[in-house]
């Protein structure tokens, strides 16, 4: 170990910033870490509700030796604080970034992969221990996390605002990489751009942002599909929003509001929002200027970003962390066949399909064969249809993580491979949803195949194509590839949508965005 070695410097356009060196398994010869690193103006006071800026440059070497503020955010409820970690760092600077990487400056062009972070783009941070970057610059990778406005911040719609703000903060942060990054070691031609669930979401939509083009080589999608919600439904939010805080609808009014009034008003009026239940929501929204179509689309149909990998997957059992936390589970269950009714209008799909589900996996409970049938409605369709559309424009690697929780009830639930993907097994926060003891062979086929990908765009097994070849990570040496293992759901949705367009028509094109669960209103809820 070198502990006595001098702190790592970096260049950015805007000014020198100072890191550290950490040290650890792997890594004896430190890995130098850059934290909180401004890349856009603090969006507040007259920034408020408004695009991106700059950061103003400054004079000497800044320190860069701790995660920078946090965007506003209400707290997770107690039900989910026990699974997810969510750190607060006060502050108007939350514009900011971080940085791990093996070679500080010029010269070294290592392959680089950004995380955007998850959290139903409400909550989260790059300040989440689960995403310490360490362990990539430790395999050759500078890896780069980022924090954007969430909720109404990021996502509200208003008639004196533009959408997507959120959206224009990552796409601001894949800029400064553009310039920055070779700096840090990077190859600014070998980005990957990578994200779960939220992040996903986000990732997807980049991936049909035409600003975007030529900031990213290869996009990772964890949990998380293309999509754009239905504005009427981004503005049910806002207007409830502006009803409870009695105010008008508009960014001016709410850029009035202290943040953590508006933080507080959002988490209210959010308990009405679940990936399972559906409800009100913040959510990527098509706006015909920096997003001009559904991206689910525009990857599908419109042959959006030709050339770029992709690496996308699931895991088993995704919707044990929606309803697990609070009982919901148990309480769908006792619901019977009337939960699988009516998850037909999150679903959007006609009578047979739920029926044809419990005929496919009769041993299920009501709770896991509603989870399914949304999780595959939300997750699994889109992405194979993603991958079914590229066949011809670029390569796509489908994976299915699969090994179960130690925590009780969870399974293979949503962001249990995080902390495997990123080798943070160790951290506590990986711990409140794998339990004690994961695997650590495990995390080092999840977490290689990330590496590879990243380096060469290979993560080591084969590619889609008309097989259906899964990676399913289960235990930890069985290298498993699963041909089709969806195949029979999928041809249940192909067949539900053939029956959609003869009683609406040819043209008709589902998108993920679902509707309102009335029947199981008063068994909400949220994290």
């Amino acid at each position: 170990m070198t502990a006595d070695r001098q702190d790592p410097v970096a260049g950015t356009p805007y000014g020198d910033v100072r890191g550290t060196y950490v040290y650890g398994d792997g890594y004896e010869d430190g890995v130098a870490v850059f934290r909180g690193i401004p890349y856009a103006a603090p969006p507040f006071g007259p920034r408020r509700f408004r695009p991106p800026v700059p950061p103003e440059s400054w004079a000497g070497v800044r320190d860069a030796v701790a995660f920078g503020p946090t965007p506003p955010k209400p707290p997770y409820s107690e039900a989910f604080a026990r699974y997810l970690s969510d750190p607060v760092v006060p502050g108007d600077a939350c514009l900011n970034l971080n940085v791990w990487t093996p070679e500080p400056g010029h010269g070294a062009r290592l392959p680089v992969m950004v995380w955007i972070h998850g959290g139903a783009l409400t909550r989260g941070s790059s300040a989440v221990p689960v995403y310490d970057g360490a362990s990539f610059a430790r395999d050759g990778v500078v890896l780069v996390s980022l924090n954007y406005r969430l909720g109404v911040e990021g996502y509200g719609l208003f008639p004196d605002a533009p959408p997507n703000l959120g959206l224009r903060d990552q796409l601001a942060a894949l800029k400064w990489v553009r310039e920055s990054i070779a700096g840090f070691g990077g190859d600014p031609d070998r980005v990957t751009l990578c994200g779960q669930s939220a992040g996903a979401i986000s990732v997807g939509a980049l991936l049909a942002v035409p600003r975007a083009r030529g900031l990213f080589r290869r996009a990772v999608l964890q949990s998380g599909p293309p999509e754009a919600l239905d504005r009427d439904k981004v503005r049910r939010m806002v207007r409830r929003m502006a009803t409870r805080l009695k105010v008008p609808a508009t960014a001016a009014a709410f850029g009035a509001v202290d943040r953590s009034l508006l933080a507080e008003a959002q988490a209210e009026v959010g308990r009405l929002s679940s990936p399972v239940l559906g409800g009100p929501a913040f959510g990527i929204v098509v706006d015909g200027d920096l997003l001009p179509t559904d991206p689910l689309e525009a990857l599908t149909e419109h042959g959006a970003a030709p050339g770029i990998d992709l690496l996308m997957g699931w895991t088993r059992d995704e919707h044990r962390l929606w309803l697990v936390p609070g009982g919901l589970q148990e309480r769908v269950d006792r619901l019977g066949a009337v939960a699988l009714t009516a998850a037909r209008a999150r679903c959007h799909c006609g009578p047979e399909l739920p029926r044809r589900y419990r005929d496919l996996h009769p041993d299920r409970g009501m709770a896991d064969l509603v989870g399914r049938l949304v999780t595959d409605h939300l997750l699994r369709v889109p992405l194979h249809r993603v991958a079914d559309a590229r066949l011809d424009r670029a390569r796509s690697y489908l994976y299915e993580f699969a090994w179960s929780s130690g925590v009780p009830a969870l399974g293979s639930c949503h962001a249990l491979e995080l902390g495997f993907v990123f080798d943070t097994g160790d951290a506590p926060a990986s711990a409140r949803l794998a339990g004690e003891n994961a695997p650590r062979d495990l995390a080092s086929a999840l977490h290689g195949a990330w590496v590879r990908f990243a380096t060469d765009g290979t993560p080591g097994w084969p590619a889609w194509d008309p097989s259906h070849p899964v990676r399913v990570f289960d235990s930890p040496d069985d290298g498993r590839i699963a041909l089709g293992p969806y195949d029979p759901e999928l041809a249940l949705w192909d067949a539900d949508a053939r029956r959609s367009r003869r009683v609406h028509g040819a043209g008709t094109f589902v998108t993920s965005g679902g509707g309102p669960l009335p029947t199981l209103r008063r068994f909400r809820r949220t994290p």
